[in-house]
């Protein structure tokens, strides 16, 4: 989608800290971090979210996943990290492209509060 912000920023027209590019999918730092390590990884093919996936893109998601610890290590994140997928307004995500947060450093609060 020639409008979508992350699909402009894989293609170098809005400047992001990059992280990692490859043909297929290109990470980047979230300009507004919610721990010290906390970037993005996206496919450079525009797809809306989790929702919008089927078998054609098994491929490109299983590499996604194998990247993604390979990346937060590079970043410096040995001892772990979250990966969040926010799918579909009703799961809180922002921008309409296909992302994975890896967030890690600093002191991870869980994520689900257990009263």
């Amino acid at each position: 989608m020639n409008d979508c912000i992350f699909c402009k920023i894989a293609r170098g027209e809005i400047p992001g800290k990059k992280v990692y590019e490859d043909e297929e999918l290109f990470a980047f730092h979230d300009i507004n971090p919610v721990a010290p390590v906390h970037f993005m990884l996206i496919p450079k093919l525009h797809v809306a979210s989790l929702m919008e996936v089927d078998n054609s893109h098994a491929a490109l998601l299983g590499k996604m996943l194998v990247l993604a610890p390979k990346l937060a290590k590079e970043q410096g994140l040995n001892n772990g990290f979250r990966t969040v997928i926010n799918t579909g307004k009703g799961g809180g995500q922002e921008v309409f492209h296909l992302h994975i947060h890896i967030i890690g450093g600093g002191n991870i609060p869980p994520m689900v509060r257990r009263d």
